[in-house]
């Protein structure tokens, strides 16, 4: 029945506002779960390579699905408020804003993260990545490069759908994991075939304005660029008082 009405919600069968919410409540519930269980899974391995092989890339990696990890637990807090169909709608907006609030915190955490491990690596340790687990990261990689753009883009349409600040950050997480894979990738690669040791602590410094701009949306309130879906201006309040 379940995957029935996620059949239904992704071809665009229109449902009744109510029903439409709660078919979007649960699929976002869905991607969240599955969130949680890949950045576990994710979060290990590229810390524990990036340990043994002393590779900046990968524990930056592993500490963005650390963060992303952190983003769904407490997405799932927000989502789980409101499908539990208990809390009022003033209730349900306040948990959004504050979950908006602590995802883009957590946006913040990692830009100071890179940033430091970056300096260290380039000014201080001068560390040089060995390049014998090399394959496996850019194998994690190429499977972030994947699967994280369709984890997001499912993820930015529910967002738009629910006009939900949190879900949008968290997909931005998604996101930045997916071109942190690119990243990860080239790095890995120039490193092991270059023996450019620096490159793996300058490559880690892309995304650093992107994330900073969305972490303010997140944190400040303002209207998300993807959350322009006609449904998503129609309020919480104004869809539970619809029926």
């Amino acid at each position: 029945m379940f995957a029935r009405v996620q059949t239904r919600r992704l071809t665009g069968a229109r449902l009744h506002p109510i029903n439409q919410r709660a078919a979007d409540l649960q699929l976002a519930l869905l991607l969240t779960y599955i969130t949680l269980g890949w950045m576990a899974i994710e979060g290990a391995a590229s810390l524990l390579l990036g340990w043994a092989s002393k590779s900046l890339l990968l524990e930056a990696f592993g500490i963005d699905s650390v963060v992303e990890l952190f983003s769904a637990a407490v997405l799932l807090w927000r989502l789980r408020v409101e499908a539990t169909g208990t809390a009022s709608p003033g209730h349900v907006e306040a948990v959004e804003r504050r979950a908006a609030r602590w995802v883009g915190y957590s946006l913040y955490a990692l830009v100071v993260y890179v940033l430091f491990n970056s300096g260290y690596g380039i000014f201080v340790a001068k560390r040089i990545t060995d390049t014998h687990e090399s394959a496996w990261g850019i194998l994690i990689g190429v499977v972030a490069k994947i699967g994280m753009p369709i984890l997001a883009g499912y993820k930015l349409k529910v967002a738009a759908r629910l006009n939900s600040r949190a879900l949008r950050a968290d997909a931005v997480e998604s996101i930045v994991c997916g071109y942190l894979s690119i990243v990860l990738i080239v790095g890995l690669a120039a490193t092991r075939i270059l023996g450019w040791w620096w490159l793996d602590s300058v490559a880690a410094l892309a995304l650093i304005p992107f994330i900073i701009k969305e972490a303010r949306a997140a944190i400040s309130g303002e209207v998300c660029s993807g959350c322009d879906d006609t449904s998503s201006h129609r309020s919480i309040r104004d869809e539970k008082g619809g029926g």
